[in-house]
């Protein structure tokens, strides 16, 4: 990979710019939501105190050491933070919303065309969705949401 063009980092308010085949701001946030209209209605209505946000990457203390690929960059896809709806029990109010994170830059990395993208994006919503049901990762994989 060439470093001699570098771009400046895209400022607050403009959408960034891709290469060819990747997704605007705009277009991966819009991706995230159609993985959640997926969503049949009967759980989508369960769903309860969660706030789905993209994140460029996640955060160091989000990391582990297997979280990181050859060259340093992280590699988490997604990340739900809270207490799955099985944990909780009636006295459960009052409290900040739990976080779906979906980094975009670890999935931009991942996936190698647009497709392969939208379907990735698709898949780590769904499957941090499911965290939230208090659906384990070994659980998700003998589905098939690896």
């Amino acid at each position: 990979m060439s470093h001699e063009h570098e771009q400046e980092p895209p400022q607050p308010h403009q959408p960034r710019e891709q290469p060819s085949g990747r997704m605007t701001d705009q277009e991966f946030e819009d991706v995230v939501g159609d993985a959640l209209d997926r969503i049949p209605a009967d759980l989508a209505e369960a769903i309860d105190n969660v706030v789905v946000l993209v994140q460029d990457e996640p955060d160091p203390e989000m990391l582990t050491e297997d979280d990181y690929d050859d060259s340093g960059l992280p590699t988490l896809l997604g990340l739900y933070d809270g207490v799955p709806l099985t944990e909780r029990d009636e006295g459960w109010s009052m409290v900040l919303p739990d976080r779906i994170l979906i980094f975009r830059g670890p999935l931009e990395r991942w996936c190698t065309s647009r497709e392969e993208l939208e379907e990735e994006i698709t898949v780590t919503v769904i499957h941090e969705v499911a965290h939230h049901f208090g659906i384990p990762d070994e659980r998700l994989h003998e589905l098939g949401w690896e």
